[in-house]
């Protein structure tokens, strides 16, 4: 907040000075206040892509569809979800498979990432108001880093999806010799899908037919797990792999944090779901072994569907709803309250129970101010779920174990769904909408778009202890 309150200290100058007396007190506002910005600038895109897909040479059938599926994917897009209300492989066409990816592209790598890389590209410097509004998408922890991070966002995205996407095209050519291009769009999609944590497929059950295959599965794993580590962590493992005790607290809590509900994950659903004929039972050791893996990773929060939910027992939906609301990394593709806000809440009830005042992550304190942002996080994200849950009860036929999956997979941008997506009618289709795009942008910051203003106190009252519990 204290660089924010400096820009405003300062003297605008050149176009922001101009801006600013043409457009008046209200756009001023927004624009001494970087963060409101990130919102509206998803809504742009959100909007773009919807006149996009809404083109007749978006569809196989230009007679077809209307406003709903153009907009709902465009948001599914552009949130990096994956919830569909039509057959992503026959309903759209090349081209509008091809806008749908760029909608995803522009999704993951953040709206406010992609114009600062642009701003940088064309003007070889960035501004300080153009750093504070990166800094606002990209958590970067110091303002002068932040052109460091946008350059090595670039590169680690089109490294991973490159890499991922050269082992998927060799894959899908060796399946289908005789449509080279194909197999080619076919890497490019998915491996571009995964590491954006979106979940599209160009197959109309998902990954559900290829749920044996370990040339697609694992190579589609490893980029939803980079992609859900966030991009912080990913540059320091970078720097410091060789020296874990010099590893922030972010990087300890976001690494330990998704291999332990990596493997806690595997072992539970593995249970669930091992002998289970409507879901692994049929599969070979092998293939089970690999749905397992998918089962534990999709969820956070990639949407690709290797077995077919609405035929999970509720034990598996329930641990998925909550691998789903963790989510993954901050600063990352992935979506849901993140581990580090659900590892700061764990160790907080840890201190609490063995009566510590300061909360401890290795040899480092957590403030105070951290805490009450994790749980601002996670209780505004619990409000979030029961109010969609609530409203779809209302406007739907569905069950509460569906219509929960539902909120979940769609406030955690997962895209996980037991199939009722496309059931939905037109206004609990706008419930997930709005779902789906508080979870991308964050319950932070969304709820500081919508506040007028920000004000510090300059006293304090007398404190009181309300009984508790």
């Amino acid at each position: 907040m204290d660089s924010i309150l400096f820009v405003k200290a300062q003297r605008p100058h050149g176009a922001v000075q101009v801006l600013k007396a043409l457009t008046g007190p209200v756009r001023t506002s927004l624009l001494n206040n970087p963060i409101r910005l990130v919102p509206l600038g998803f809504l742009g895109a959100i909007v773009l892509g919807t006149l996009l897909l809404a083109l007749p040479i978006s569809r196989t059938d230009p007679s077809a569809g209307g406003f709903m599926p153009a907009v709902f994917t465009a948001v599914s897009a552009v949130c990096v979800t994956g919830l569909i209300t039509v057959d992503t492989p026959t309903y759209w066409t090349p081209i509008g498979q091809g806008f749908i990816l760029l909608l995803i592209q522009v999704g993951g790598f953040g709206i406010m990432t992609l114009s600062s890389l642009l701003a940088l590209l064309v003007r070889k410097h960035l501004g300080l108001r153009t750093q504070l509004v990166a800094a606002s998408e990209t958590q970067a922890m110091n303002l002068g880093d932040v052109r460091r991070v946008l350059i090595f966002v670039a590169k680690t995205t089109f490294a991973i999806e490159g890499a991922i996407a050269l082992v998927l095209t060799g894959r899908f050519w060796v399946m289908n010799p005789a449509d080279p291009g194909g197999a080619l769009w076919g890497g490019i999609f998915h491996s571009i899908s995964a590491f954006n944590n979106a979940g599209f497929a160009l197959y109309s059950d998902s990954l559900i037919s290829h749920a044996n295959d370990p040339w697609i599965m694992i190579p589609l794993c490893v980029a939803v797990i980079l992609g859900g580590l966030g991009f912080p962590v990913i540059h320091e493992l970078l720097r410091r792999s060789g020296s874990r005790k010099s590893w922030s607290v972010h990087t300890l809590l976001t690494v330990w944090g998704t291999v332990g509900l990596l493997v806690l994950g595997a072992v539970v659903l593995g249970l669930f779901e091992w002998n289970r004929p409507e879901t692994l039972g049929e599969l070979t050791p092998g293939g089970k072994s690999l749905g397992v893996l998918g089962l534990s990773v999709f969820p956070r929060t990639a949407g690709f569907n290797n077995i077919d939910y609405g035929q999970a027992s509720s034990e598996s939906l329930l641990v998925t709803e909550i691998l789903m609301f963790i989510g993954g990394g901050s600063a990352g593709t992935a979506g849901g309250i993140k581990i580090s806000t659900f590892l700061v809440l764990a160790f907080a009830l840890w201190s609490e129970a063995r009566g510590h005042e300061q909360l401890t992550v290795g040899r480092r304190a957590v403030g105070a101010g951290i805490q009450r942002q994790a749980l601002s996080v996670a209780l505004l994200g619990v409000g979030a779920v029961a109010t969609g849950t609530l409203a779809l009860l209302v406007l739907t036929e569905h069950s509460l174990e569906e219509v929960l999956f539902e909120c979940v997979s769609a406030f955690a941008t997962v895209g996980v769904s037991m199939g009722i997506t496309a059931d939905l009618n037109t206004s609990a289709q706008w419930v997930i909408i709005g779902l789906m795009f508080i979870g991308r942008v964050g319950i932070v910051s969304a709820a500081a778009a919508l506040a007028l203003r920000h004000r510090r106190l300059l006293f304090k009252l007398p404190e009181e202890q309300p009984v508790i519990g």
